[in-house]
């Protein structure tokens, strides 16, 4: 018997469609305009989303200032707008729209931005400039060089040397910008390693033997993050390796609409890590945008990859981790130090993932430690936030956040997304930096 059609209404769990991003109707310039009026006509009836990022009050007031107040009103040019203005941070989906299938009107706001992100990028390709800031792993190692990234980052601690990149990147002057490391958490690992506790073996559905895949950010530019994650999972008997090679996740050229090069870092990172789940190893990345890619994005984008849904069922966050263990017995609890009240910044690639707050959980096992989570968009998004051409929309969706925190005043603030952290503590500008929940957790058990 054929299934039968969702009602309107459905109380099912939102579902993504596949991307059919290798389709050629994907890419119909007359198709994409229909479903971008389709779409945009419902976010106009609604208006729930206005308050998420910038790409909906730029459509709502392009058609409150139209001759009609309806989207036949408004020009063509505004939809550009409104696509530069989505980073795929997946929160309308996920959070707000009443409208994503199984209902019958099948809106997926952040999809339909990918896909006109994807169908410009086919026909225009992007500014050399947005090519080279998603560019990490290229960036990373030219900057990464040990006298090169010393120089990089006294160039970039520099007035001019932030005109400068402004005038040459269109990297906004008072955008948070990393330091590079000239020794990289990959290289580090190598000979930075205290001996690991007895293995503890599975539990909580995790085998005990972890993968790490560090992030582009992790590696070149906080590897002491990469660093704590290995001493709090070995503290606690879980087996941590490196795979033997890793590219960008992708994500960057995801924003941007080259699907191809996220294709072609698929390539180059899924087949070795799904032999390493062959071989009993779970994987871990610090990172949200990083975990999102490998266990969302890249299973709708090749939805009959076998070693591509491999690799997503056996990717997890850290926390998400930690507390899967420690719900099974399998968790050291010996904390030394406690950390106080803590002001935690819940990153939108964490909060879509449907986790729960796994890092406050782990954070509140910490005897005298309570944590105020913030459940909201920091305004960084990618290279979003630095751009000169975005950065004062960018402010404008962190202040709540950086209000919050300001508000809070507790003895730390954190967040899961080392980039949302620089962003809310340019905002404090009070000389508070974010420490990552995983250099937190290191510190609370003394290591």
């Amino acid at each position: 018997m054929a299934a039968k059609p969702p009602r309107e209404g459905s109380l099912e769990a939102p579902r993504r469609h596949p991307l059919d991003w290798r389709d050629p109707a994907f890419y119909d310039a007359a198709a994409l305009d229909r479903e971008l009026e389709r779409v945009f006509d419902i976010c106009h009836g609604c208006r729930r989303c206005f308050s998420l990022c910038n790409a909906f009050p730029t459509l709502f007031d392009a058609i409150d200032a139209g001759p009609t107040g309806e989207l036949e009103g408004v020009p063509k040019a505004v939809y550009r707008e409104v696509v530069d203005h989505c980073y795929l941070c997946d929160m309308c989906f996920m959070t707000k729209c009443p409208y994503v299938p199984p209902h019958p009107w099948n809106v997926d706001f952040p999809h339909l931005m990918l896909r006109a992100k994807a169908k410009r990028f086919r026909d225009e390709g992007a500014p050399w400039r947005d090519r080279l800031l998603a560019d990490t792993d290229t960036v990373g190692r030219l900057a990464g060089i040990p006298v090169v990234a010393e120089v990089v980052n006294a160039v970039n601690a520099t007035g001019v040397g932030r005109a400068l990149l402004e005038r040459t990147l269109g990297v906004a002057r008072d955008a948070p910008l990393p330091r590079y490391a000239s020794r990289p958490a990959r290289q580090r690992l190598g000979v930075e390693r205290r001996a690991p506790a007895a293995p503890a073996g599975p539990a909580g559905g995790t085998t005990g033997r972890v993968v790490l895949f560090t992030t582009c950010y992790g590696n070149r530019n906080l590897p002491e993050m990469c660093m704590d994650l290995v001493a709090v999972f070995e503290h606690n008997g879980i087996e941590v390796r490196l795979a033997d090679s890793e590219r960008c996740c992708g994500m960057p050229k995801l924003e941007i609409g080259d699907l191809e090069s996220v294709a072609r870092a698929r390539d180059a990172n899924v087949p070795g890590l799904a032999r390493l789940v062959g071989q009993g190893y779970d994987i871990i990345a610090p990172v949200p945008s990083c975990v999102l890619m490998f266990k969302q994005e890249l299973p709708l984008m090749f939805p009959d990859d076998a070693d591509v849904a491999r690799v997503a069922a056996a990717f997890f966050d850290p926390f998400a981790y930690l507390m899967a263990r420690h719900r099974a017995g399998q968790l050291r609890t010996d904390f030394s130090t406690s950390l106080g009240k803590v002001a935690y910044h819940v990153p939108c690639h964490l909060r879509v993932q449907n986790l729960g707050l796994k890092t406050r959980e782990v954070l509140e096992l910490v005897p005298g430690t309570e944590v105020q989570a913030i459940e909201r968009c920091s305004g960084h998004d990618g290279t979003y936030g630095v751009k000169q051409r975005f950065r004062a929309a960018s402010v404008k969706i962190a202040a709540p956040v950086v209000g919050r925190v300001r508000d809070a005043d507790a003895a730390h603030f954190t967040s899961d997304c080392p980039m949302a952290g620089a962003q809310i503590a340019g905002g404090l500008a009070d000389g508070q930096e974010s420490v990552h929940p995983l250099s937190l957790l290191r510190r609370a058990y003394g290591l």
